[in-house]
């Protein structure tokens, strides 16, 4: 019988995991590897690259941050001519990076590819089709509508939509067109799951959430991991996901734990309650935190503000602004998600309808 994973069960075995740990920013998850286990990754983000158009005379910056950035890199240096992991900061910087290595492929999250187009026009005032691209690859994120289109105009690309592992980072599945459903890189490696049931999802249900079953590998073989994004089904293919579920949020590529923000502002006295709001007003999501204070006291004071600042700062990579409520509620309340850009579904998947 099949063993059903969250992203939680992966970090609460961190322990005890064996092998190269492939760890969240926030080691909310672990996926450990073992050396026939990183081949098999390495294996299929390859043959990712390959459906890409990647070949030998290809020359790859990745900009990608850990742990898929590193594995990537080593997927691209078996396929291509040359490879290189830069990390996803820094649009200037990748400019160089591309330049000066003579990059033909890039492979970048959605928004940071966006954003990077964005700040070529409006920053540096260079057009993108002299940087001599010819593939672009996007991971990570759930792209913004005709993101695929926009890029490919722009850049004068071939641009591929790679479905990537949200534990360990390697290539799943891919499609080259926004309309087009997902292609898995091997058979039985990927499959859609009821919300509510560790089961089959019902073709008729709408929603249903993308699960893994690790390809080949030495420990999770037996395993299906949840993978907290969540398609619009439509017939037998498996479409790309439109939507997140669960007590994780995706926010420019890393996965915020949301039960981790709620227990750092449980320890700071005075809280009662706070709110998450995610955006993507423009190339890059956004997130503010609003925190209710029990106490009116408390509002104007810059010492708690800082406090939470502080608290927050150390639980992820991802600037979360915050912000205080100049209203006060003498009644707790739970933490609760407003995702502006209508990908957080929630965080119960039994309450998903």
């Amino acid at each position: 019988m099949a063993r059903w994973l969250t992203r939680d069960d992966l970090g609460g075995a961190a322990g005890s995991a064996a092998g190269l740990l492939l760890v969240s920013p926030d080691v909310s998850s672990v996926f450990p590897l073992s050396p026939d286990d990183r081949a098999a990754a390495t294996g299929l983000t390859g043959a990712a690259l390959r459906e890409a158009g990647v070949g030998t005379d290809d020359r790859v910056v990745v900009a990608l941050a850990e742990p898929a950035g590193a594995l990537w890199a080593a997927a691209a240096a078996d396929v291509a001519g040359a490879a290189a992991c830069v990390g996803p900061r820094g649009r200037m910087r990748l400019h160089h990076a591309l330049s000066a290595l003579k990059a033909t492929t890039l492979v970048a999250t959605p928004t940071g590819a966006m954003d990077f187009l964005a700040r070529l026009h409006l920053e540096f005032l260079l057009d993108p089709l002299d940087l001599g691209l010819r593939n672009i690859v996007l991971t990570g994120e759930i792209a913004s509508r005709r993101t695929l289109g926009h890029l490919a105009g722009e850049f004068g690309a071939r641009v591929t939509e790679v479905l990537a592992s949200p534990f360990g980072g390697g290539a799943l599945a891919w499609r080259t067109a926004e309309e087009e459903p997902l292609k898995p890189l091997v058979d039985g490696v990927l499959g859609l799951a009821a919300l509510a049931e560790d089961g089959t999802a019902d073709p008729a249900a709408g929603l249903a959430e993308l699960v893994i079953t690790p390809y080949r590998h030495s420990t999770l073989g037996d395993a299906v991991l949840r993978t907290g994004l969540v398609a619009r089904t439509a017939g037998p293919d498996i479409p790309a996901p439109a939507h997140t579920v669960g007590e994780h949020v995706l926010v420019r590529g890393v996965w915020l734990a949301l039960p981790r923000i709620g227990k750092a502002l449980s320890k700071i006295d005075g809280v009662a309650g706070w709110e998450l709001a995610v955006s993507r007003q423009g190339t890059l999501d956004t997130a503010a935190l609003t925190v209710t204070f029990g106490r009116e006291s408390l509002v104007g004071n810059p010492m708690w503000k800082a406090r939470i600042e502080q608290a927050v700062r150390a639980l992820t990579p991802v600037s979360i602004n915050v912000e205080i409520a100049q209203k006060v509620s003498e009644t707790p309340s739970p933490g609760t998600v407003n995702d502006l850009r209508g990908h957080h579904l929630g965080r119960d998947r039994a309450l998903i309808t």
